[in-house]
């Protein structure tokens, strides 16, 4: 029975707002907004946003940067990684980019809670590559619905209303076939439950 809706099947104006939503909160984006914010939980901030930017650097920015290369070299299907047996080796790519990213933070001092969320995103990320050698779990489910609970928690129950986006950036994988409900769901729980887990552990752990 499928669970997804063929992209062949939607109205052309439901195509288009679902590759708008896909690209807009794609994981490196969601993950960026969500390491900016992590030295909020800090004193200092907003001086120290660029600690979270530097995270960013190395979570998002050139873990992208290799993807696009990959794509334009015909190694990888797409920017979205959507074919599952090519996701373990640029996920462990991301993970050797998020160690180093680690390391330079330590070494420039960078808020504790900063180094929780690199933490939470490269122990999230390794799951991920595991379970994607034999499933195909939304990557852009996990993402969003993690960055969504973590910043609702730095700064607030008035953020609440983002909770819509994980519900929107799901539908979207749905109208583009990109995953099965199952796939979605299970993405959304991960990031919500396990990854924003982990960030508040580490973050109790480590601030």
């Amino acid at each position: 029975m499928k669970t997804a809706v063929p992209a062949a099947t939607a109205s052309p104006a439901k195509i288009r707002a679902a590759n708008v939503l896909s690209e807009v909160f794609q994981p490196p984006v969601t993950v960026l907004a969500m390491l900016l914010l992590s030295p909020a939980v800090e004193p200092g901030f907003p001086g120290t946003t660029g600690y979270g930017a530097v995270a960013g650097l190395f979570v998002c920015i050139l873990p992208l940067i290799v993807v696009l290369v990959l794509v334009r070299l015909g190694k990888i299907t797409d920017h979205h990684v959507s074919t599952r047996s090519q996701r373990p080796l640029v996920l462990l790519m991301a993970i050797v980019s998020v160690l180093a990213g680690i390391g330079v933070l330590i070494a420039i001092n960078a808020p504790r809670s900063v180094l929780a969320a690199m933490l939470a995103v490269v122990a999230g990320v390794a799951i991920v590559a595991v379970v994607s050698a034999y499933w195909k779990i939304s990557g852009h489910a996990a993402a969003i619905s993690c960055a969504v609970v973590v910043i609702i928690a730095i700064l607030g129950p008035v953020w609440l209303p983002l909770l819509l986006l994980i519900l929107a950036v799901g539908w979207s994988r749905l109208v583009l076939h990109a995953h099965t409900l199952g796939q979605v769901v299970g993405g959304g729980l991960f990031g919500a439950v396990v990854m924003a887990g982990l960030w508040l552990l580490f973050v109790q752990w480590l601030v």
